[in-house]
């Protein structure tokens, strides 16, 4: 079998498997605030129809949002809480999550043809980057722990 059908179809069923299960803490996070203290405020008449929209055109927003880096999850997990029905969102998952596989599956796997073809051709190339991915890590890090341990400042030492 292709390596790229393959890992297309692998991507796919992960995609199903996390928008599905995004879709589904909405859900019961929806019906979660239906029955607390935000039930008044949801139940509006703006809230309503924000709600019906969504349900009715909420699909293609939500297979675009696979085209996307970092919305996809929140378009999930808007479907699920404004119980965009069954019959409209699992077409617009199962058509954005193919679309995302394929994408993901081509150019990921093409990228790293790119790359073991030329760390097989310069080894010193592929020891070099891998300094440098380390030296940025490292780096990284201790950025990261020097900015969380430094005092902050209170506003009557500004003054």
């Amino acid at each position: 079998m292709d390596e790229i059908a393959l890992t297309a179809g692998a991507l796919y069923v992960i995609v199903l498997l996390r928008a599905g299960g995004t879709f589904a803490v909405g859900w019961l996070a929806g019906a979660g605030a239906r029955r607390s203290r935000f039930a008044e405020r949801i139940s509006s008449a703006k809230f309503q129809r924000v709600e019906r929209a969504i349900q009715r055109w909420g699909a293609p927003v939500v297979a675009v949002s696979f085209l996307t880096v970092g919305f996809q999850t929140a378009a999930n997990l808007l479907a699920g809480s404004m119980r965009m029905p069954l019959v409209r969102y699992l077409p617009a998952l199962f058509v954005g999550g193919a679309a995302w596989a394929l994408i993901y599956a081509t150019a990921g796997l093409g990228a790293l043809r790119v790359l073991g073809r030329l760390f097989a051709e310069h080894p010193a190339l592929g020891a070099s980057a891998a300094a440098v991915l380390v030296l940025a890590v490292c780096g990284t890090i201790a950025y990261r722990r020097r900015r969380a341990t430094r005092p902050s400042r209170s506003a009557a030492d500004e003054t």
